[in-house]
């Protein structure tokens, strides 16, 4: 009877079986899953963080306060269970299905836990409502992003030249048109090598130094001698005579002297000392309100109350740091998008500078944290 056909067909369906659920426990599952989900998170935090930032635009934009929520844990846990079963009876039996027979099942689950902590309280004076460090922000422009947009977002003006927009700064929306002229001649000197960001350490002598014996004054220009951080804007040598030319106009804007190779940056609204240049920059919360005068809304909102116009743009400026299209419809081609009041809010994904002042905002809300525990953790087990 074992050369019987049907005893060799179920021999052989029957050995399949035991082998597949075998097989699925020779190796473990950890690597492959470890690969997929360290990716799969990652993606889904940096689009969570995109759209909560999207959303506090839009809320300001209403008079709504803007909330944040941190994602500080998220732990992927998996399940595995599989059993096999079978059995032989020898001949003779009372059918030939009864020679030998097995079954196998092996099922996976996913139960994923994630920990939010709000930003309340100190961690959000801190995080929000605190102006960030001129000696945090210009060091962005050493990785190559573009220091008049950077400095469009994070300046409320550079030595008493405004950058302040919105409700009650007029019609026109205010501003100083010679803040955007100083940016836009800063671009161009960063773009050809003209110019750029020195970050020291050394506490630079105080005018009172050769009184104090040489020592620095530690009440001298925005800092001490204990070796605090500073940044200087450098104009380097050129020889080319419209960069110089240049060169010369960026120090007329900053009353600094014809022959000056650099010069401190500090905060405040004007510089202390000569020789410095002051930055008035601005916390999270002003950056956000900024940017959310400028978002597009529906008309019939701005007839109705709701939120006041659009603030427009001030000299050569043409456009918004970042554009924010609404309509009723869901968009198609949108880099992030949020629902608000019926109403679809997105940045477009055609539209690279608005996308890329969008991701300086958020990298400027991460440098602006300072959130003391653990930040998010993925714990995906590899067992």
């Amino acid at each position: 009877m074992p050369n019987h056909p049907y005893f060799r067909a179920t021999l052989m369906a029957a050995l399949a079986v035991f082998s597949a659920t075998g097989l699925s426990a020779c190796g473990p599952m950890g690597p492959g899953k470890l690969r997929n989900d360290q990716l799969e998170y990652s993606r889904a935090l940096g689009d969570t963080q995109k759209h909560e930032m999207l959303l506090n635009i839009v809320r300001l934009r209403y008079a709504d306060p803007p909330t944040f929520l941190d994602t500080t844990q998220v732990i992927a846990g998996y399940s595995v269970s599989k059993s096999i079963s079978g059995g032989f009876y020898a001949y003779p039996a009372t059918a030939v299905g009864n020679y030998l027979f097995g079954t196998g099942s092996m099922s996976l689950g996913e139960s994923p836990t994630f920990t939010y902590q709000p930003v309340t309280g100190q961690q959000y004076a801190e995080n929000v409502v605190r102006p960030i460090s001129p000696t945090v922000i210009m060091p962005l422009s050493l990785g190559g992003l573009p220091i008049d947009t950077l400095l469009r977002l994070t300046a409320q003006s550079i030595d008493g030249l405004s950058n302040v927009r919105g409700l009650g700064a007029g019609p026109s929306g205010g501003g100083s048109v010679r803040f955007y002229l100083l940016l836009h001649d800063l671009r161009q000197l960063q773009i050809q090598g003209a110019m750029t960001i020195r970050i020291t350490s050394e506490a630079p002598p105080s005018p009172d130094s050769k009184k104090n014996g040489g020592k620095s004054d530690s009440n001298g220009s925005g800092g001490s001698s204990t070796g605090t951080e500073r940044s200087y804007l450098v104009l380097t040598s050129t020889s080319d005579s419209n960069l110089l030319a240049i060169q010369a106009e960026v120090r007329r804007l900053l009353h600094l002297d014809p022959g000056a190779e650099e010069a401190e940056i500090v905060y405040g609204p004007y510089p202390k000392h000569p020789g410095q240049i002051a930055i008035l920059t601005r916390s999270m919360l002003a950056m956000l309100t900024q940017l959310a005068y400028e978002v597009e809304v529906p008309e019939d909102d701005i007839k109705s109350g709701r939120t006041p116009p659009t603030i427009g743009q001030v000299g050569i400026e043409n456009r918004p740091e970042v554009v924010i299209h609404s309509s009723r419809e869901e968009p198609d081609s949108r880099y992030a998008a949020v629902s608000y009041n019926n109403t679809w809010f997105w940045i477009s994904d055609r539209d690279f500078q608005s996308k890329l002042a969008f991701t300086m905002v958020q990298v400027l809300a991460a440098l602006a944290a300072t959130n003391h525990t653990a930040g998010a953790v993925v714990t995906i087990p590899a067992g």
